[in-house]
């Protein structure tokens, strides 16, 4: 099935490519969410006509990324956690609790932004977490996991 891309698309293509792609994925994932339409000749037809506008939305989102990326550079959070005797969590740190401490350092970041690909974190310790804030922007910061004070 063939697709015109209405942004860019991690691993597929930029804004205006035609690709072709699996049926369900364009079913379940690309048109609903507003990435890609049919690619039809009305459909080609409408994005020529409004490729201009895209392209202007694209550089915005592009630059609120970076400017985003400007803030959190060299960023580090801490976070206290109920701990046992060996230094491992009573439970664990995962993407919602890493986005809420950011958040509240002053940058707006979503938990699907938080990249863990070893999992939550479930010891006490220093760890680099990365950021995904766009397809083309990537930033890391310090997440320090510490004991809770009683």
């Amino acid at each position: 099935m063939e697709v015109i891309l209405l942004e860019k698309v991690e691993n597929l293509g930029d804004l205006g490519d035609k690709v072709a792609v699996r049926a369900g994925y364009a079913r379940n994932y690309l048109i609903p969410g507003g990435k890609a339409k049919y690619a039809t000749a009305a459909n080609i037809a409408e994005f020529e006509a409004r490729r201009a506008e895209l392209e202007k939305i694209a550089a915005e989102s592009l630059a609120e990324a970076e400017a985003r990326k400007a803030k959190l550079e060299g960023m580090v959070v801490t976070l206290p956690a109920n701990v046992g005797a060996e230094g491992k969590l009573f439970g664990s740190i995962g993407t919602a609790e890493i986005a809420d401490a950011v958040t509240q350092a002053g940058v707006e970041v979503e938990k699907r932004e938080i990249r863990l690909p070893e999992g939550a974190l479930r010891n006490v310790g220093e760890f680099d977490i990365t950021l995904h804030l766009h397809s083309d922007v990537n930033v890391e910061i310090k997440v320090e996991v510490v004991p809770e004070e009683v």
